[in-house]
């Protein structure tokens, strides 16, 4: 167990950042699954500025690596145009 109060600190904080980080992945993958199972063109297409955003903020904020980003951004990009 930690033996200074700033160690404490730390580890009160970083359970409150993992649960945060851990919401938002989570939201990310539910809103990736919901589109993918759109089988209306018009549907994806309103739907995916709001899904692209929030993948583009969880890399930004460091949730998830930018070239994971890039990649579920380039599959979501060919779902949608496929449709």
């Amino acid at each position: 167990m930690a033996n200074h109060k700033s160690a404490l600190k730390r580890i009160r904080a970083n359970n409150r950042k993992r649960l945060e980080n851990r919401y938002y992945a989570k939201t990310m993958r539910n809103s990736l699954r919901d589109i993918r199972l759109v089988s209306d063109k018009a549907e994806a297409q309103k739907r995916l500025p709001v899904v692209v955003s929030l993948i583009d903020k969880l890399a930004k904020k460091g949730i998830i690596h930018k070239n994971k980003a890039a990649n579920l951004k380039s599959g979501l990009m060919k779902k949608v145009n496929q449709l």
